[in-house]
Order: C-alpha cells, then structure tokens, then sequence
C-alpha cells in the first residue's frame, strides 16, 4: 500500500511486469565483463556465445522445443509479423487464405490487415458472447468450418491479454493439423503462466516475450516447429544471415540471458504463484461487486474451467465494467494506481476495447471498464489499496454525473 502521494499501486501486469531482481542480477555481467558479440570467433565473443546456447536451451525445454527451433526476436510483435508475414509470404505457401479471431491483439491483427490490403484473404472469427460462463471462447468447430483448401495459416492466441480467456490450443491444433494447415499461437500472456508445451499442444509456430514474465523489454522469441511438418518462413530481417538467415541481427546476450532466467523462476513458481494470484484477483473482484452497483465481470465466469478441469481465465486477470461511469474520466480519477482501460498498445487510441465490443458489450459498457493485471509483486494491501480507490472514484463520478 503506498505511504505517500508519489507511489504507485501497480496493477498493470499484461502490459508489462518489473524486471525481478534476480533477473536483472543474471543480467548484469554481459553489460560489462562478458559484452562480447556472440557472433565473433575470439574468447569474449565464445563467452557470449556460450550463454546464448545456455538460454536458447532453457527456453527450448521450458516449451518442449529443441534448440534449433527458438529464434530471438525484439518481442512478441515481431515475433507475430515473422510468424505471419514470413508463412503467407513464402512461395512455397499453401493459399492466400489466413483465419485468425476478432479478439486477437493488434500486434496479428495489424500484419492480418496489411496482408488483406495486398490481396491476401482474412477470415475473423467470432467467440462466445458476453452473459455466457465461457465469454470469449473460441469453439474449435468454428475453426474447422473456416479452412479451406487454400488456407495457409490460422493464428489464434493462447490466453487473451484483455479478459484472460484461455483458447482450447490443442484441439484447435488438431484440427488445423487434420487439414494440413499450419498454427500460429501468441502465446505472450500464457508462457510463464500457464503449461505450455509446443509439442504435446501441437502448436507450430509459437510467439513470446520476456516483459510479461518479469523479464526485460526488448527480447522476444518465436518458436518455428522443424519436423512434422517443417516450417518454411520468408525471413522480415535480412542483413548478416544470424539464426540461420531467418532473423538477422546481433544478439541481444543480457536481454536473452534474462529471458531464459526469468522463464525458469516462472516454472518454478507457478503452482503457488497461480493460486496466491487467483485468490488476490477474486478477492479484488469480490470488494468491488460488493461496493458497486452494476458492477460486471467481462470475459469468462472467473470460476470457469475446460472439460479438464482447467480454468478457462487466467489467475491474475481481472476485467469489470462500471455502468453510468465515464470510462476516461474514471481511468484519470485512478491516481496512483496503475490499471488500464485495455491493451496498452491501443492506450493512446480513443476507440472502446475492440475485444469487449466483439464480445457484444456495448460501446458505453466497452468504455467504462477496466482491466486488472495482478503480478508477483502484489499483495493484499494492494487489493485493498485498488478496492478503495476504485469504489471511491465510481462513487464520485456518479454522483457528479447524477
């Protein structure tokens, strides 16, 4: 809980997260004693090289991917345009059909519309309404009734970055693997949170980012699966032919070293950081609905789960909406508590949350929401903290309103 005006409440943890310390301690020595270039030949170069093997490994194993199927990208975005870009513009593609989901973060969404306006065809799904315990799921049915002979590519996203539904990637593999068509997932906001394993999953071509996993900004990496089937890419980077000419450019040896360090203190907490967080969102959730009126839950029942018995939200991930509460004006009146109205990428934008508005909210409803991303370093004072600030603002902005 802050203890003056100046400190922040953070409860923005799907935009980004803070480096953890231990992160930032493996980091530390290849800024200045090991800050060789990986690819040169002499011993300071070797040592560089040595911990970029170290932590494409890590990460290879975190994912059930082997080495040589982890590229390093600058994050998830690039990861997305290479994934997207590079499938659709390989001449030995399949069509010039991709199939992808309204939902999906601006960073596919964006490289979908650029295609579209080449002459590539783009179907959007629709996902289960808002009112339904499962709002924003995707039904792998619908996926199977969207490809054709000529579809290249489906991208859908692991665990949403707005409401936190957690797609069925699985079964939507297999049927994507039925038709011979190949999967891109971004999986920005579920590697670290959630099992994922490329393998098993069937997943054939996989987004992530180091920021979302209290790791450093800058670093990223897309999975590109090398047998059954081998995925063919049209490099977007070119100059140098590092990563075997898929994505050229130094390595960035801190940013990898921290990505590959902050994965693995991920898996190792995430059993008990699932539950701590899940407890502190319903917590959370819980006060506000008790102290609002006509406070609503977006995205899936928080207590939802799969046919597996899985939750179906992610555990930190909290999104309500407010009726008769000006969305803006509710954000500004938030202080020093950090939250968001949506994606960050889109926080500049005034437009209503393209992912409430395809779950059929309202644009009112779509503007008065807000998102709740809680992280590691959170606790109850925090919940508490956000549970009076929110509560009061509502209750001024309506009684000025009324």
């Amino acid at each position: 809980m802050p203890t003056d005006l100046h400190e922040i409440v953070y409860l923005d943890n799907h935009a980004t997260t803070r480096v953890d310390p231990r992160v930032v301690e493996a980091m530390l020595p290849y800024f200045d004693t090991k800050y060789g270039n990986p690819h040169s030949v002499h011993e300071t170069g070797r040592e560089a090289r040595e911990a970029v093997d170290w932590a494409r490994n890590e990460i290879a194993q975190a994912i059930g991917a082997s080495e040589g199927e982890i590229f390093f990208t600058s994050g998830a975005t690039e990861s997305n345009n290479l994934a997207l870009r590079g499938v659709a513009e390989h001449e030995r593609r399949r069509g010039n059909h991709l199939v992808s989901v309204t939902t999906e973060h601006k960073a596919v969404l964006d490289p979908l519309a650029q295609l579209q306006r080449r002459g590539y065809e783009v179907s959007l799904l629709g996902v289960e309404q808002q009112g339904g315990r499962r709002a924003g799921w995707l039904s792998p049915e619908r996926v199977a009734e969207a490809i054709r002979d000529d579809t290249c590519l489906v991208s859908v996203m692991l665990a949403n970055n707005e409401i936190g539904i957690v797609q069925p990637i699985a079964e939507i593999a297999a049927t994507c693997k039925s038709r011979g068509v190949l999967l891109h997932c971004d999986a920005t906001q579920g590697v670290g949170k959630l099992p994922v394993d490329v393998s098993v999953m069937g997943i054939d071509l996989m987004s992530f980012s180091a920021h979302k996993m209290y790791g450093p900004k800058g670093i990223g990496a897309l999975y590109v699966r090398r047998r059954d089937p081998i995925v063919r890419l049209e490099p977007q980077i070119v100059g140098g032919g590092q990563q075997k000419g898929l994505r050229s450019g130094t390595l960035n040896v801190p940013g990898i070293v921290g990505f590959a360090t902050a994965l693995r203190l991920c898996l190792e907490e995430r059993p008990r950081e699932s539950r701590r967080l899940a407890e502190l969102r319903n917590s959370l959730a819980a006060e506000l609905m008790s102290r609002i009126a006509e406070a609503h839950v977006c995205g899936p029942a928080l207590e939802s789960v799969d046919d597996c018995g899985q939750p179906l939200r992610l555990p930190g991930n909290l999104n309500l909406s407010f009726g008769n509460v000006d969305g803006e004006a509710l954000l500004l009146a938030m202080g020093n508590l950090a939250v968001s109205s949506g994606a960050a990428c889109s926080s500049t934008e005034t437009d209503p949350s393209h992912v409430l508005l395809a779950l059929g909210l309202s644009v009112d409803a779509a503007r008065s929401s807000l998102r709740f991303g809680l992280g590691r370093f959170n606790d109850a004072e925090d919940i508490e903290f956000a549970a009076n600030r929110v509560a009061e603002a509502v209750a001024v902005l309506r009684q000025c309103a009324g």
